[in-house]
C-alpha cells in the first residue's frame, strides 16, 4: 500500500480502500526507446492505449540510440527488471532469445494477423524458429537526393548510383558558402551509428570484418580504400562537424536543405516526404544505396522492434502493449495523425497494399524490395563466418564495434589517419574474437 493511502485509510475509514485496490490492480509497464521521430509518435499516442487499458500505466525512458544500446544491455545480462518493453534491433534480438533472456511471442490474437507482417522482419526477430520481438519498424538503406539541385545543375541521378558518381556528384553540388552540403552521412562513432553505414561500404567495396577464420581484416586493402573514400568524401563534401552527426542529426540537415544527398535508412523517406516535417518534402528524390565492386551488402537490414525481458514483472501488460503498437489499427492512428507516409514502414504487407499508402509514400515499393533483398546471410562478396550486412551477428561486435567507430569518427574529425584508425581497430576486433575463443 502507498503512504498516501495509509493515510487516507486512517482519516477516512473504508473509503480508501478503493486507493488500495487501485494501486495494486494497475501495472505500470516501463519502456526503453529511442529518440527517433517514429518513437516519440509512438509516445505521443500512447494514452489512447491507457484510455483503452485503463488498469495499465505506460511509463517512458526515452534515450539517445547509443545510450538505449548500453542501458538495454546492462538490463537484460544483469537481470534487474528495470525495464518491462525494450526497443532493440536484428542484431540483439535472436541473440538474447537464444540465451533465454527474452520472453517468447506466443498466442497472439487471430486479430493480430501475424502473416501479415513481413517475413524477413519475423526471421530476423526469431531465432530456432521462435519468434522473440514484434517489429515496431523495418528498413534498408538507400540514397536520397535534391531534384532540384540535380536538375538545376544538369545531373541525373540513376537508379542505381555507383560510389564514384556520388563522389562526382558531391564535389559539383557543395557551396560551403550558402551552406550547401554535397553529401551528409553519418559520423557518429557507434556500432549501429557510423559503423552501420560504414560497413555497408567496405561490404560493397568488396571487403569484410573477418575472413572464414576469424582473421580481422581492417588492414585490407579493400578496407583501407573503402574508409578512405568515405573520410575524403566527408572531409571534402560533408558538413562541419560531420564526426558528431549520427541518424537524427542529418536527417535535419536533409530535411532544412542542407545536403545535396543523404545515405541512410529508409525509415526517413516518410519523414523527408512529410510536408510538416520537411521542408524539402516537394523535391526529394530517392535510388538505391550506392555500389562500388560489389552489390553485395551495399544496403542494410534492420528492424526496430518491441521485446519484453524474462526479467519483467508485467509481462502479461507489457505483451498487451507491444501487440497495440505494431498493431494495424496503431499504422491507421499515425496515418491519421501524421498522414500515410509517415506510418512505420517495413512491417506490414497490408501497409504497402493500401491505396493511400501507395499514393503518399512514392518510395513505398522501392523500400519493401530493399528489405527482401537485402542478404545477411551472405553479405559479402567473399565468404564470412558470421551473419549481418551492417554488423557481425556475435555478442562481442557491440563492444569493438564501436572502438572501431571511434577510430574511424578520430578520422574524420583529422585526429588520426586512416591507416592509423583502421590498424587500431584491427587490433581490438583480434583481440576480441580471440578473447570470445572464435580463432583457432
Amino acid at each position: 500500500m502507498k503512504p498516501a493511502c495509509k493515510f487516507a485509510l486512517k482519516a477516512v475509514g473504508a473509503g480508501a480502500a478503493t486507493c488500495f485496490a487501485l494501486s495494486a490492480s494497475a501495472a505500470t509497464v516501463t519502456i526503453a526507446t529511442l529518440n527517433n521521430p517514429d518513437m516519440i509518435e509512438l509516445k505521443k499516442l500512447s494514452p489512447a492505449f491507457e484510455k483503452a487499458n485503463p488498469d495499465i500505466k505506460l511509463n517512458w525512458v526515452i534515450l539517445e540510440e547509443n545510450v538505449l544500446r548500453q542501458r538495454a544491455t546492462t538490463d537484460i545480462t544483469t537481470g534487474s527488471g528495470q525495464f518491462d518493453v525494450m526497443t532493440i534491433g536484428a542484431y540483439e534480438t535472436p541473440q538474447w532469445g537464444k540465451r533465454g533472456w527474452l520472453a517468447p511471442i506466443t498466442n497472439l490474437p487471430a486479430s493480430y494477423d501475424l502473416n501479415d507482417v513481413v517475413k524477413t522482419a519475423r526471421d530476423g526477430l526469431s531465432a530456432n524458429g521462435q519468434l522473440y520481438a514484434l517489429p515496431f519498424y523495418v528498413e534498408s538503406s538507400m540514397t536520397y537526393y535534391r531534384k532540384d539541385l540535380f536538375d538545376k545543375a544538369g545531373l541525373k541521378m540513376p537508379d542505381q548510383p555507383t560510389y564514384d558518381q556520388i563522389a562526382q556528384f558531391a564535389d559539383k553540388l557543395t557551396d560551403k558558402s550558402k551552406e550547401q552540403y554535397g553529401i551528409c552521412l553519418r559520423g557518429k562513432a557507434g556500432w549501429g551509428e557510423n559503423m552501420a553505414y560504414g560497413t555497408t561500404v567496405v561490404n560493397t567495396f568488396g571487403g569484410r570484418w573477418f575472413d572464414e577464420k576469424w582473421n580481422a581484416q581492417l588492414t585490407s586493402p579493400e578496407w583501407k580504400k573503402a574508409m578512405t573514400f568515405y573520410v575524403d568524401l566527408l572531409k571534402k563534401d560533408g558538413p562541419p562537424g560531420a564526426s558528431s552527426n549520427g541518424f537524427n542529426e542529418n536527417l535535419t540537415l536533409m530535411s532544412s536543405g542542407k545536403c545535396a544527398m543523404w545515405i541512410d535508412a529508409t525509415v526517413a523517406a516518410g519523414m523527408l516526404y512529410n510536408k510538416q516535417q520537411s521542408q524539402i518534402a516537394d523535391k526529394v528524390g530517392f535510388a538505391a544505396a550506392p555500389i562500388a565492386v560489389t552489390p553485395k551488402g551495399s544496403h542494410w537490414l534492420w528492424a526496430w522492434a518491441l521485446a519484453i525481458p524474462k526479467s519483467s514483472k508485467q509481462q502479461d501488460a507489457a505483451k498487451k502493449f507491444i501487440e497495440w503498437a505494431t498493431s494495424k489499427e496503431y499504422i491507421e492512428m499515425v496515418a491519421k495523425d501524421e498522414g500515410w507516409a509517415s506510418v512505420p514502414p517495413g512491417t506490414r504487407q497490408s501497409t504497402y497494399a493500401r491505396p493511400e499508402y501507395k499514393q503518399a509514400a512514392p518510395f513505398g515499393d522501392f523500400v519493401l524490395k530493399a528489405i527482401q533483398t537485402a542478404d545477411p546471410e551472405h553479405p559479402t562478396l567473399k565468404p564470412v563466418p558470421y551473419t549481418g550486412v551492417q554488423f557481425v551477428g556475435i555478442p562481442e561486435f557491440q563492444s569493438f564495434g564501436t572502438v572501431v567507430g571511434q577510430s574511424v569518427s578520430g578520422a574524420i574529425a583529422g585526429q588520426m589517419t586512416v591507416d592509423q584508425a583502421l590498424a587500431a581497430g584491427n587490433a581490438t576486433a583480434d583481440r576480441a574474437v580471440k578473447q570470445a575463443g572464435y580463432q583457432k
